[in-house]
């Protein structure tokens, strides 16, 4: 038997389905809305029924965007010669959020996982392909993640721009900044001696 009304459990229950929210949290969460102005919660529900109806994909780097064109593909100031091939809009945003890229972005919307069934076809190569063969293009990063999936998505990739004109480079992966060389696994330590360069 609940302690709540049916409302508070029903508030309680969708919250918890969002990802990394358990049972506590949703309950808390549900009873600071419940304190909270009608004004504050009616905001919410609008925010998050405006992202239903609005967000949509870039048409050109397929971005999360509000128009058919998003911020960054919109600036004149960003170097279209230089894609940086992500897999999610959330890495593009981590990518972003470092300052040190000032070209234009890819978002491919996944990885290759045979496992999963996730193929080439899958996935925004095929657009990739067309940005390449349309725009003048020189450079492009592959960003991917440094799983398995990631580096299989990058190999792919770098294979079927080998027949473009343009220079093609990879990420580079290691230890991290502040890290302390005992507490990093063999595999990321590995990939630094390989991606070492002089200083």
């Amino acid at each position: 038997m609940s302690y709540y009304p049916a409302s508070i459990q029903s508030l309680i229950k969708n919250i918890a389905k969002l990802p990394g929210i358990g049972e506590k949290t949703a309950e808390r969460l549900a009873l600071h809305l419940l304190r909270g102005s009608r004004q504050e919660a009616e905001q919410l529900a609008n925010s998050i029924l405006n992202i239903k109806d609005k967000v949509r994909f870039c048409c050109r780097c397929f971005a999360l965007s509000d128009d058919d064109l998003c911020g960054l593909c919109g600036d004149p100031a960003r170097d279209p010669s230089f894609l940086c091939v992500v897999e999610q809009p959330a890495d593009m945003v981590a990518v972003e959020k470092s300052g040190a890229f000032r070209g234009l972005y890819h978002i491919l919307s996944g990885a290759l996982s045979p496992m999963n069934g996730i193929g080439p076809e899958d996935l925004r190569i095929r657009e990739l392909i067309a940005r390449v063969e349309k725009d003048q293009v020189e450079e492009i990063v592959l960003a991917t993640s440094t799983s398995v999936e990631g580096e299989a998505t990058a190999s792919y990739i770098a294979q079927i721009l080998g027949k473009y004109q343009i220079e093609v480079s990879r990420i580079a992966s290691g230890v991290p900044m502040g890290g302390d060389l005992k507490y990093v696994d063999q595999v990321t330590l590995k990939r630094a001696l390989e991606s070492r360069h002089a200083i």
